[in-house]
């Protein structure tokens, strides 16, 4: 029984900052340490991104002092994880049903069609959970069937996807609400750890949200054919999540990309060989791009095309790294873009160092 994303919609906040106006204010952070202004700089200048969302208001020009930021001072503070927390959980409320709202009004189901709601976040807590708010704003059935993903990071909308493919798998009736949304930029940190200012320089706030079923499409679609997970032979401590006293802790490693290029062809080949298809039968690649290297280097490792990465780049540049919502950005791109029957590779990567991809075909 085939499985088809019938409809993805994306959100981002209201707040958008340009990443040259990001990477000035960072500088500040570091005046007094040249060598550290020059690699802040350095970093935010060649990040492949333009321009990122986030819930934090407190960077835009003349505005109040808020939680995160002193602007007389130009001084980036360090709230406690409990104030971060309260700004995620009513900011995260707000998104997700929005996101869950936007997709419903771009497709052919209605809400009373829904059985099942799965959310995806790693960027904050609260209960009842996103998935009880998204089914009590929506009018759904107290009886639907309700999951959420949790601290995953940023490969996590492919558990969900094939959670959802597995629900469709067992009841040909399901229609399941997949929504993923992360507020990243609630962890800003402020460090002379190279990683940690890595980190503040891709990461952004953004959601999506898509409709899984058996159903047969009554427009475009992508038929989800296979998932895989690989999980490679070194990284563990190179990528992490932890929860500490100001904020999510995370490991982002500048070795990332390389552990991605030296591995990424032997997580790619076994799926394809499952599939009967070699690299050249796939028309798209949609990568997540967790930031310009690491598409570099799945590029190099996999011996693409730069067009081939054309929509993952554009992503990046537009909305910089949304953990697990970004994938589902660059797949709603070649919802729109692909031709029938074009075949399209989607990866995601995340703590362990785990790769999730996903084999979709348009029709």
């Amino acid at each position: 029984m085939d499985t088809y994303l019938h409809a993805i919609a994306t959100v981002v906040p209201d707040t958008v900052y340009l990443q040259a106006e990001a990477g000035e204010r960072m500088k500040r952070q570091y005046s007094e340490d040249r060598k550290l202004e020059r690699l802040v700089h350095r970093i935010y200048s060649q990040s492949g991104i333009e321009k990122r969302y986030s819930v934090v208001k407190d960077f835009v020009l003349g505005g109040a002092e808020g939680p995160f930021y002193d602007p007389t001072n130009h001084i980036i503070k360090m709230p406690s994880t409990k104030v971060r927390n309260e700004i995620y959980t009513e900011e995260a409320k707000k998104l997700f049903v929005c996101a869950a709202q936007k997709v419903l009004r771009g497709s052919a189901f209605e809400a009373k069609d829904i059985t099942h709601v799965i959310t995806v976040s790693c960027t904050g807590f609260f209960a009842p959970g996103p998935d009880f708010y998204v089914v009590k704003a929506l009018g759904l059935s107290a009886t639907t069937h309700r999951y959420h993903v949790g601290f995953m990071g940023c490969f996590a909308a492919f558990p969900a996807l094939k959670m959802a493919q597995a629900f469709c798998e067992a009841d040909p009736d399901a229609v399941v609400l997949v929504v993923s949304l992360e507020l990243c930029s609630l962890h800003l940190q402020r460090s002379n750890d190279i990683d940690t200012i890595l980190a503040a320089s891709v990461f952004a706030d953004g959601g999506a949200a898509v409709i899984v079923s058996s159903r047969e499409p009554e427009g475009a679609a992508l038929r989800a054919d296979t998932f895989a997970t690989a999980i490679t032979p070194t990284g563990e401590e190179d990528m992490a999540w932890t929860v500490g006293d100001t904020g999510f802790d995370i490991v982002l490693s500048t070795y990332v990309p390389d552990i991605l290029e030296s591995n990424i062809a032997s997580t790619v080949e076994p799926l394809l060989a499952q599939s009967d298809l070699c690299k050249s039968d796939i028309t798209h690649w949609a990568v997540h791009p967790g930031g310009r290297a690491i598409l570099d280097k799945v590029r190099d490792g996999l011996s693409l095309d730069e067009a081939q990465l054309e929509v993952p780049r554009a992503v990046l540049r537009d909305y910089g790294n949304m953990s697990s919502a970004t994938v589902m950005f660059v797949l709603k791109e070649l919802l729109e873009q692909a031709n029938e029957n074009e075949k399209i590779y989607a990866m995601a990567f995340g703590p362990g160092l785990t790769v999730e991809s996903g084999l979709f075909t348009k029709v």
